[in-house]
């Protein structure tokens, strides 16, 4: 029973950490309120920072996607008990996010500023509206397996883990990835777009457009036809105009 507690206060940890790392990158990236931001720190060389910008994106991919495949799992979960692998990746994906804020330089230069008209405060509504829509997409599927703690919590309590039913609740019916479109929307709606932030949009949306790929990928493997016709009837990012109501019990979850 120790063990299972210790399991299970492991993943609120994990899930405090990551929470905390939310809460952070919503000031980090929209410049607001917090100690470092996307364009505030001290400046270095133009290479320099692009250098070092560059390197944390890519740990950061490299970490998101390595460790979400299913055969990394398979040789991860000889190390880490099967309950807290999804805790562990949340705390090593908080992690890497963190360094980035830490360590990220701004470049300087600005390619707009639309602060002080009535488009800035356009712009500001849509980026709560990206980070409103991510925190229901989260939900609308099961927030809390993918963040690890419903795993925790049938280990505490001694029941077996099964991967939530494909289903295809709300957003999921007109996009397959209401996630991804939620972080687009938050990394491009910028009053000020500094180089800085057009190289980290930039970087981040081409990374998500491939990182796409491999998770339905993944995604296929594990539903089979029934995937195969969700990503044929729904749209990946944008929502179509529908001419048949198709009946769809299905949707996308997390490989």
């Amino acid at each position: 029973m120790l063990t299972r507690i210790a399991a299970f206060s492991y993943g609120l940890a994990c899930y405090a950490v990551f929470f905390a790392t939310f809460l952070y990158a919503i000031g980090f990236v929209g410049n607001i309120g917090v100690p470092k931001a996307m364009d505030s720190g001290p400046r270095s060389p133009l290479v320099t920072s692009l250098l070092v910008d560059c390197a944390l994106l890519a740990l950061f991919a490299v970490q998101h996607s390595l460790m979400a495949r299913p055969w990394f799992k398979q040789h991860w979960t000889r190390i880490v008990p099967q309950p807290l692998e999804r805790s562990t990746y949340v705390l090593f994906s908080s992690l890497a996010l963190i360094l980035l804020f830490w360590q990220w330089r701004p470049l300087g230069g600005v390619i707009w500023d639309v602060s002080g008209t009535g488009a800035a405060m356009v712009m500001m509504a849509v980026y709560g509206f990206g980070w409103a829509l991510l925190l229901l997409s989260t939900f609308m599927i099961d927030h809390f397996d993918l963040f690890g703690l419903r795993q925790v919590w049938l280990y505490l309590k001694g029941r077996p883990y099964e991967h939530p039913r494909f289903h295809t609740p709300g957003l999921y019916a007109q996009v397959r990835h209401p996630i991804y479109l939620s972080w687009m929307i938050i990394f491009w709606a910028a009053p000020v777009m500094t180089a800085a932030h057009l190289l980290f949009a930039f970087m981040t949306t081409a990374y998500m457009l491939i990182a796409i790929q491999w998770e339905e990928r993944d995604l296929i493997t594990m539903h089979g036809q029934a995937y195969v016709r969700y990503r044929k009837e729904v749209p990946m990012l944008l929502p179509a105009v529908r001419t048949s109501s198709a009946d769809r019990t299905e949707s996308a979850v997390r490989p």
